[in-house]
Parts: structure tokens; C-alpha cells; sequence
């Protein structure tokens, strides 16, 4: 923490007599003198930025929040968050709460007054605001709204709401908006919780117009229907409609576009004009398939599915799957795998001169499973001798239509016994003595992720990217374990 330019230490305890009678099981004042002890504890190790929250006070007593805000003011606290810790409170009453706080506890002007709303009913964005007009001068947020349950309050919508009515709230701040839309993709993509088509401000459908009276009027004043401008909150503006008919440049100038607007991807990767060539190569393959031309957030997903492969140590690739399915079908899944590792099996044959620039042997299995899905997971487990556990599953459409991308998040562990998992997974281990040696955790979890307008494609890639980074994980760990 000493490191840190603007260090802080945050305690809390739980003020509301629900949790005091029964998690606690503690007295009014048993509560006073632990969060005073604790404030205390803080300040004695040279810490002068102190945050103290009595938890549930959006169910406690008024009278009994003054006395003990009293006291850890007294005791070094410098900033008291007032927490609407499960969401009950309507904005009037959490705006009067602050307000009554803000003038009835002695010290409060020494202080930072700060709100903490949880979205239960909805009104977390409310609630927040409410408690800026009554004196707030913090709000803990969070990008996208995510949090514990239906979430917190969302970043964007308080700082845009705020942003538009200067006047009305009579406060500033000095975020760059034009960073939301990006840090919103970036969070989407690092925790895998897709916000919903019409979220306020970063949603796919927020500066859409799909009725006739609106885009008439848009059209003719973008007022009339948009309140505030898409590049406000770095929305990227679409001037170019991608196709299959769409050539280098433009493809090469919709992407800079995109990647300067997103501070979660480096924009020098078309530096390289040999990884260029393959999302170009990647793209005219999605082009041709999509009847609507491709949107922003297919070049995205190509993007990361690039990415993905690009960033973990790659000792498998996926070449090639071949899918037999159907109501009265046992599904079947045949898999082709490039093996980079440098083994050879008798499934081994020469790689193809599509992949000649790499080092490896084209590996082939099948397998039947409880679904196409299963299936191929099964076939890639038994190629790559891994006794994986699928932790979870997500899939996601990323555009509107049939013709969608779709993503695949998967996340998927180890074990070592050979019995069949909770997740229907059989072990397909046999004789891996060399590769038990290199130990591993039924703890660790390994997130694999791929984008393909086929959805068993995706799958297979997002497993094979999980895969990648486990092994990745046990080889570190055997260099660790047998140093040079």
C-alpha cells in the first residue's frame, strides 16, 4: 500500500440491528468500540487516508449511523461511505439519509462524504444521484454496473448523468468520456459478463434507431432523438460499411479506428504486415459469409480471437472439425489438431502447406459425446492427453441475425484421477507418467476464449486456447520445479 501515490485503508462493520443481532451477534456499543478500535489501528500505522463504512445503513437507525459516524471521525476516519448495502432504499430516502447524516453528525465538514448503492431494485443510479445533490462529494461505482448480486452503481451512467446536468447537480469532475466505451468493451471481454443490447450509454443498442418517426427525425437533427453524441463516450462513428467486396485499406482504416478508440488493444499490431495479412485473410473469410456486411463488433471479436492465439504459447491449433448430430444421431465429433509440441503418435501425419511456416504434425481422433459440444471436447481431451474439468460454458452471439459471430468463453481445470467428472467429462489420461510429473491443482482455472460465425468452430477454439494456457501453466511449473 506504502507504494501507492494515494494509498488508503477502507474498514467496515455492519451498523443495521439485522446484522448486528444476527451475524454479529454483537451490541450497539460492542459495534462503536470495535469500529473505533479498528479506525484507530489504521491511523497508528501512519495512514492518514481512512475510509470507514457501517455496513446496511440503508436499514439502520438514523440516530444510531450519527453516533458512531461521531466517533470514527474522532478516532481519524476521513471519509464515511454510507452503503445501501442490498439495495432497499427508494432516492428520496437514501437522499435524505445523506442529507440528515451530513448535517446532524458533528465533524462532518471535516470530512468526505461518499455513497456506495447496490442495484437490487434498480435504482442504484438513483440512489447515487440522489446522495451527490445531498452533499456526496465520493461515489463508489463500478464499470458496466457489475457487482455482488444485480450489481453497483454504473460509472458511466453517474458520470454522463452528472456531465449533462452540470448545472443542476452544481459539481464537475474531469473524467475523459471518451475513454467509457472502451474500458466498458475492455471489462466485457477480461470478465466475460455481456451487458445487455440496451444498457444506458455502452450498450449495443444505445445510440440505435430502429423506428421510422425516430430515424426521420434523427436524420433531419440528431437532437431530436440523441441527447448526447456517440463520440462523446468514444462509440466509434461506422462511415465505412464492411463487406465482402471491401479491400486492405478500408478494412486497415475501420480497424485503426476501432483499436486507437479501445485502450484494451494495441494498435501496432497492423504494424506487422504479416499479421496484417492474416486478420485480413480472417476477415474476407467472415465477409463472404455475412449477408449484412461486418459490424465493429465483429472486427472485434476477430481481433481477440487473433489475440488469443497470439498471446499464450501455442502447442496446439486447431485445423480442422467434422460434426455429425441430430435427434436420433449419437453425436459425433472427428477433430484435427496441429501438435506443436514436437511429439509423434500414430495419429501423426505431415502438416499441411497451409501451415508449412510451422513446426508440427497434424493429429486426427474422434469421439461421441452428449452433444455436438461434448463431443468435441471429448476428441480434443483424448489428442492432447489432458484430463480437463469444464468449470463453464458461456456462449454469446455477438451481432443480431443468423448469420452472427458467435463468442465462447470457457473455463476449464485439471484433475488427475481417471473417474468421470461433474461436468461429464471422462478422463482421457492414459499412460502420462512424464506429464503427472509436472504436477498440477484442481484450484487453478484456465479461461480459454474464441469467435467463429460457426459456433462448434468457436468452442473448439475457445477449449484449445484454455488448453494452450494450462500447459503453458504446467511447463512453467516443471521449470520451476527442475531448475537448470
Amino acid at each position: 500500500m506504502k507504494y501507492a501515490p494515494r494509498h488508503r485503508i477502507h474498514t467496515f462493520l455492519a451498523t443495521s440491528d439485522i446484522h448486528l443481532k444476527n451475524k454479529l451477534k454483537i451490541t450497539r456499543k460492542e459495534c462503536i468500540e470495535k469500529s473505533v478500535a479498528a479506525v484507530k489501528l489504521i491511523k497508528s500505522l501512519g495512514v492518514d487516508d481512512i475510509e470507514f463504512s457501517p455496513e446496511d445503513a440503508g436499514r439502520s437507525d438514523k440516530d444510531f449511523l450519527v453516533e458512531i459516524l461521531t466517533e470514527v471521525i474522532k478516532a481519524g476516519a476521513t471519509t464515511l461511505n454510507i452503503p445501501d448495502t442490498v439495495g432497499y432504499l427508494m432516492p428520496e430516502q437514501y437522499g435524505e439519509l445523506i442529507k440528515y447524516l451530513v448535517t446532524k453528525t458533528p465533524g462532518a465538514d471535516t470530512v468526505t462524504w461518499s455513497t456506495h448503492c447496490h442495484n437490487d431494485l434498480g435504482l442504484a443510479t438513483a440512489n447515487t444521484l440522489a446522495g451527490v445533490r445531498n452533499g456526496a462529494r465520493q461515489v463508489e461505482v463500478t464499470i458496466n454496473g457489475i457487482g455482488e448480486r444485480a450489481g453497483n452503481t454504473a460509472l458511466e451512467e453517474i458520470a454522463l448523468s452528472t456531465f449533462m446536468h452540470k448545472g443542476f447537480f452544481n459539481i464537475f469532475h474531469n473524467i475523459d468520456t471518451t475513454h467509457i466505451y472502451g474500458v466498458s468493451q475492455l471489462v466485457v471481454k477480461r470478465t466475460g459478463m455481456i451487458i445487455q443490447a440496451n444498457k444506458a450509454i455502452v450498450g449495443a443498442n444505445a445510440f440505435a434507431h430502429e423506428s421510422g418517426i425516430h430515424q426521420d427525425g434523427v436524420l433531419k437533427c440528431k437532437e431530436t432523438y440523441e441527447i448526447m453524441s456517440p463520440d462523446l463516450v468514444g462509440v466509434p462513428s461506422n462511415l465505412l460499411i464492411l463487406g465482402k467486396h471491401s479491400g486492405r485499406n478500408a478494412f486497415r482504416t475501420r480497424l485503426e479506428t476501432l483499436l486507437k478508440s479501445n485502450p484494451s488493444y494495441d494498435s501496432k499490431i497492423l504494424e506487422n504486415n504479416e499479421e496484417f495479412q492474416k486478420l485480413f485473410k480472417n476477415f474476407k473469410k467472415l465477409a463472404d459469409s455475412k449477408k449484412k456486411g461486418v459490424t465493429d463488433q465483429d472486427l472485434y471479436a476477430l481481433v481477440d480471437d487473433f489475440l488469443n492465439i497470439k498471446k499464450c504459447n501455442e502447442f496446439y491449433i486447431l485445423k480442422n472439425i467434422h460434426v455429425t448430430s441430430g435427434t436420433n444421431t449419437i453425436p459425433t465429433a472427428t477433430v484435427q489438431l496441429i501438435d506443436l509440441t514436437g511429439n509423434v503418435n500414430e495419429s501423426s501425419s505431415d502438416i499441411t502447406e497451409e501451415n508449412e511456416e510451422l513446426t508440427g504434425n497434424v493429429i486426427t481422433d474422434a469421439h461421441i459425446g452428449h452433444g455436438a459440444v461434448h463431443a468435441i471436447f471429448q476428441a480434443i481431451n483424448r489428442l492432447v492427453c489432458v484430463n480437463s474439468v469444464l468449470r463453464t460454458y458461456e456462449l454469446k452471439a455477438i451481432t443480431e441475425g443468423s448469420d452472427a459471430m458467435g463468442r465462447v468463453v470457457v473455463r476449464i481445470s485439471e484433475q488427475r484421477d481417471q473417474k468421470e467428472n461433474s461436468s461429464g467429462n471422462v478422463a482421457i489420461l492414459g499412460e502420462m507418467k512424464e506429464k503427472e510429473r509436472l504436477g498440477n491443482s484442481t484450484a487453478d482455472v484456465f479461461r480459454g476464449e474464441g469467435a467463429d460465425n460457426d459456433v462448434l468452430v468457436a468452442s473448439a477454439k475457445a477449449y484449445i486456447n484454455a488448453i494452450n494456457k494450462l500447459m503453458s501453466a504446467k511447463n512453467r511449473q516443471f521449470q520451476i520445479q527442475s531448475p537448470q
